[in-house]
């Protein structure tokens, strides 16, 4: 991780609008940083690539959201962006299948099993 880390930062510094890199970022130090980071710089992400600029890729920065909030513990925050990618129409790239399927099964979200606000989105169809 800390290896992954060193490689990735000097990346983001010539190219600080990459939220794919941004995001790769957050994903690799959320375990090693305090969270508070990781949220940031998912954040960050979120705001380099707005899903109101774009489209496709916009809620690309919203999964590593819900993804690095889920193993942060707040929940709260994981299952809102959860929500808005539940309530657009989404297929992750992270995830190997539509998402809400993918929630049942990938061990990133497992901090929210026993959340019911996480099971009721687990029982949603896609829209």
């Amino acid at each position: 991780m800390r290896q992954a880390r060193s490689e990735l930062e000097p990346f983001l510094k010539e190219q600080p609008e990459n939220y794919i890199l941004i995001g790769d970022l957050a994903l690799t130090i959320w375990a090693l940083v305090t969270k508070r980071t990781a949220l940031a710089l998912s954040e960050q992400a979120m705001a380099a690539n707005p899903i109101e600029k774009d489209a496709l890729t916009g809620p690309i920065p919203i999964e590593i959201l819900a993804r690095v909030a889920a193993q942060a513990g707040e929940p709260d925050r994981a299952i809102a962006a959860l929500q808005k990618l539940l309530s657009i129409p989404y297929n992750g790239p992270l995830a190997a299948a539509p998402l809400t399927p993918a929630l049942r099964l990938d061990p990133m979200f497992d901090p929210l099993r026993n959340d019911p606000r996480f099971q009721k989105l687990c029982e949603e169809k896609p829209k």
